[in-house]
């Protein structure tokens, strides 16, 4: 199967979805940040909440709740499950 055509945003994943991390298109600090929360390629991340203006938005990552903003989640790509 292709991955390239069945990854998207983890920005456009609604609540209760849950995905595995394909890639982080970040830079810089944000990136090492991101990699260093446990965030990297093979990881399940479940979408928990989102805040009443959409942003930023709360999700499960190893057993650590993290919020990121939409900006920045929307250049994590993942596989939805």
């Amino acid at each position: 199967m292709n991955t390239a055509l069945t990854t998207v945003p983890l920005s456009t994943l609604g609540i209760g979805s849950v995905c595995q991390i394909v890639s982080l298109n970040l830079q810089g600090l944000l990136r090492r940040r991101i990699l260093d929360l446990g965030m990297v390629p093979g990881t399940p991340v479940q979408c928990i909440r989102k805040s009443p203006t959409g942003d930023p938005v709360a999700y499960m990552v190893r057993d650590t709740l993290i919020a990121l903003r939409s900006e920045d989640a929307s250049q994590i790509h993942v596989n939805p499950m």
